[in-house]
């Protein structure tokens, strides 16, 4: 499995005008533009490989798919559009580029260039990923406020928030660098604010593992998005970390996780052809929480145009019926897709 990428243009490929080390150093000059790239989803993967950034006398190839309605000139000009660099700096915990389309805005952590956040712009809020999934939660968790440990530029916290506005949420961040820009170019201080119906963000500049943040009557709900350089942090295989976590919960409570992709530890060096139902054993934050919560646990693949990471979702599985009716119209077919994890043994 590969890398999966986030489709923004006809185009695949990045072409920055300067080296790696000038878009993290740039030169006094005017904000330098992109052509069109491909920027890749946060996941783990099992043939993980950085992408190449092809130097600026490289040709883009043609796009292959022209609209009907499309002439080669006006293909050829959509093949010329530009991204702009907003900023690039380096901090303690990541290498951190923020990237300005017409259609949206995105963060790049390390030096995977992972996208780890994505701003829509316009009248189309969601984002084709998986932090649309997180949307799915609230309705089947109890009334109480919702954590989301590992915050970055809150894409989940400004979707979770539009369609759930009174909702209380605390995001974790550990990099106080990365908040403020999240607060300077994803809108994330309008979150701050307390809205008409008393929904908003509570911002915890921490580690989301340290035991000082323990809420005291528990969470409803806590959405898990934790990564470094490109994969799920390793704290995550741990049992005893998930059953710490889940004793943040209060009753009726549920852990949501992005879980990334197939984990190259699982494969243990053979090849495996799990049935359909069984394909989870490929993920081994999947199987640490099956192994902390036997029975408990519930797990969904994106598809391969969203990434293809792996969700998990703990607690009984939900009336998948119900489910579907409470969530926006666009998630309802997509709450359908959850399964149950049938017991390791």
């Amino acid at each position: 499995m590969f890398w999966s990428s986030i489709s923004l243009s006809p185009t695949a490929i990045a072409s920055p005008p300067f080296p790696l080390t000038e878009l993290f150093f740039p030169p006094l000059s005017p904000t330098p533009t992109l052509t069109p790239a491909t920027f890749k989803l946060r996941s783990s993967s099992t043939c993980c490989t950085k992408t190449d950034l092809t130097s600026q006398h490289e040709e883009t190839p043609p796009n292959p798919y022209p609209k009907q309605d499309e002439t080669p000139q006006a293909a050829a000009a959509a093949e010329e559009e530009t991204f702009q660099l907003l900023t690039a700096i380096h901090t303690q915990y990541n290498d951190i580029l923020i990237f300005d389309t017409p259609q949206s805005r995105m963060l790049l952590l390390d030096s995977t260039h992972n996208v780890h956040s994505v701003l829509q712009k316009g009248d189309e809020k969601w984002t084709g990923s998986y932090w649309d999934e997180f949307v799915s939660l609230p309705p089947i968790v109890p009334e109480g406020p919702i954590a989301i440990y590992g915050l970055g530029g809150g894409t989940a916290a400004h979707l979770m928030l539009d369609v759930w506005p009174s909702l209380q949420l605390e995001g974790w961040e550990i990099d106080e660098i990365l908040i403020d820009k999240a607060r300077e170019y994803f809108g994330l201080s309008n979150l701050e604010k307390c809205n008409d119906v008393g929904g908003q963000l509570q911002v915890h500049i921490d580690d989301a593992f340290s035991h000082e943040q323990h809420r005291p009557s528990g969470y409803a709900g806590i959405i898990i998005d934790l990564f470094s350089d490109g994969k799920v942090l390793s704290q995550l295989q741990e049992v005893e970390i998930w059953l710490e976590l889940s004793d943040r919960l209060m009753p009726g409570g549920r852990l949501m996780v992005n879980c990334g992709g197939v984990s190259e530890s699982s494969l243990d060096g053979k090849v495996q052809h799990p049935s359909i139902d069984d394909i989870w054993m490929q993920n081994t934050t999947i199987k640490a929480l099956a192994e902390a919560f036997p029975g408990q646990v519930n797990w969904k693949r994106m598809p391969e145009s969203q990434g293809q990471n792996y969700l998990a979702l703990t607690g009984p599985l939900p009336d998948l019926t119900s489910w579907s009716a409470m969530v926006p119209s666009c998630l309802s077919e997509a709450v359908k897709q959850w399964k149950h994890c049938r017991p390791l043994h």
